[in-house]
């Protein structure tokens, strides 16, 4: 085997079919990347009161500030003129370490068994995300002590993509990934809907909460992950899943028995006995450079920056942006966010869908984030003229925006990551998710800092520069989908099956 059994598993063995457990991986995988974006969503709910108008508060009678003091109730330093360009650099401190540390976590989790590496992830995520909230209660009031927390937190949180992500590319072929991964990849807009929801409880008292309370659940579902995560199928007597499907354009190979489904599950469980009796040399992993070779990382991983710089740029700034705008109190902007991470449920599982039915991963991305553009610009100019028009423009944005950075992180990653080019060398799939989520990193780093040093000239500037950067994203696919048009018509013309870029 390839690793030990995690304990506890021993009791599941006698209900070892490969669905039940492909089933159960899908589960746990699902809520140990919620708990991942919980974590995260916190500081953008307690922004607006880190850094609020304290006109309208009630003094304490201990109180030894200037009458004429307007900010005596907000946490200082952010009570400053400059708190937008602080809390922006609280943000980017998390962001730029988990973009540089994305691009070293790949090369970690090929080496270092996915079990101790996610669960020691989530019990470090966990824990720094509990000492920015316990700020509060020790009375900190330091820049640095934020700023070296969320550094350490953001390098801490890239042990979960790629170890994820790989999981479940060990687990699950081609065939229905789009689909299945864009259900699975709805953790990512749950966990910040129960974010916002948990933090949005304390944030009108002790705002520390909203941080100490995510981090310890995020530290429970790490014991959990230790005893529970499988890691390949092999490790309980499942069948490994074919990743490719059958070459279409020799079709002699058609009708060679040695490639029917039938024999390759066969010779799989061939392999998986073989393995189980002696040792089998294990693949080597794949080099940084190796990866970058793969037909469609470089374009994918350059999309997702401009696509990821706009959907961080909503995960940190949308609730302030509600709260300035349509004036509504910290709790209510907070939970009126979660509707553009619900839109981004639905976006993800419609991408994922339409890019199974079509053969089209770069198409489908391309459509989305053309129509994403233009309700930006609307939500930004009549999205706040009533509560209804708000609920459905935020909706309507987090399909689009979140669609194309859900498919790109997950079904699109799995398939560079098990590209027909490796033959079949599953090592690179997690250097691969690394790569393209950690360039996509760079740009989910660069939105919320632009976001902080645009605001400041106007809200208008901002939705104008998260227009730009979905325009550009769009257009670094175009080599990409002329090639899956070219392959559609071949396809059309032939009768045959889809060609695989």
């Amino acid at each position: 085997m390839r690793s030990s059994l995690a304990p506890g598993i021993w009791f599941f063995r006698a209900f070892s079919r490969d669905s039940w457990f492909q089933g159960f991986i899908l589960l746990l995988t699902f809520l140990i990347y919620t708990c991942y974006h919980m974590s995260r969503k916190p500081i953008s709910i307690v922004k607006s009161r880190l850094h609020q108008n304290c006109s309208e508060q009630v003094r304490p009678i201990n109180d030894t500030r200037s009458l004429n003091d307007t900010m005596w109730c907000s946490w200082a330093p952010f009570d400053k003129d400059n708190y937008k360009e602080l809390l922006g650099a609280v943000d980017n401190a998390f962001l730029v370490a988990y973009a540089i540390g994305m691009f070293i976590s790949g090369v970690f989790g090929e080496r270092l068994p996915l079990r101790y590496y996610l669960s020691a992830g989530m019990l470090l995520s966990g824990l720094f995300t509990s000492l920015f909230g316990l700020g509060y209660f020790w009375n900190i009031h330091v820049l640095w002590y934020f700023v070296v927390i969320q550094v350490c937190n953001g390098l801490v949180q890239t042990t979960g993509w790629p170890s994820v992500v790989t999981c479940v590319g060990n687990w699950f072929g081609k065939g229905k990934r789009g689909f299945i991964m864009g259900i699975w990849n709805s953790h990512t807009s749950v966990g910040n809907i129960l974010g916002s929801l948990i933090a949005g409880i304390w944030v009108n008292g002790q705002w520390g909460l909203s941080f100490v309370v995510p981090g310890i659940i995020t530290a429970i579902m790490g014991v959990i992950t230790f005893l529970f995560l499988i890691e390949h199928p092999e490790d309980v007597d499942c069948t490994p899943p074919q990743h490719h499907s059958e070459p279409t354009e020799n079709q002699d190979n058609l009708e060679d028995p040695g490639n029917s489904p039938y024999s390759i599950r066969e010779s799989s469980l061939e392999t998986v006995a073989k393995c189980s009796k002696e040792p089998c040399e294990e693949p080597a992993a794949i080099s940084f450079f190796g990866a970058l070779r793969i037909p469609g990382v470089v374009e994918f991983s350059l999309c997702l920056l401009f696509a990821k710089l706009v959907s961080y740029t909503f995960l940190y700034w949308l609730p302030l942006y509600i709260f300035n705008v349509a004036h509504f109190s910290a709790k209510e902007a907070g939970d009126l966010s979660t509707l553009f991470d619900a839109g981004g449920i639905i976006g993800g599982i419609m991408a994922g869908l339409i890019s199974d039915y079509t053969n089209g991963r770069a198409t489908t991305c391309c459509v989305m984030l053309i129509l994403a553009a233009p309700m930006m610009f609307l939500y930004n100019h009549i999205g706040q003229d009533g509560i209804t028009s708000s609920i459905v423009m935020l909706i309507i944005c987090g399909g689009l925006v979140n669609g194309p950075y859900a498919l790109i992180t997950t079904a699109v990653s799995a398939d560079l990551g098990t590209h027909k080019s490796l033959k079949g060398n599953a090592k690179a799939l997690s250097t691969v998710t690394a790569i393209i989520d950690g360039t996509g990193s760079i740009g989910a780093a660069l939105g919320p800092l632009l976001a902080g040093l645009i605001s400041p000239t106007g809200w208008n500037n901002v939705f104008y520069m998260l227009i730009s950067a979905d325009i550009l994203a769009c257009l670094l696919l175009c080599r990409l989908v002329y090639k899956e048009i070219l392959a559609w018509k071949v396809s059309l013309s032939r009768g045959s099956g889809y060609k695989e870029i």
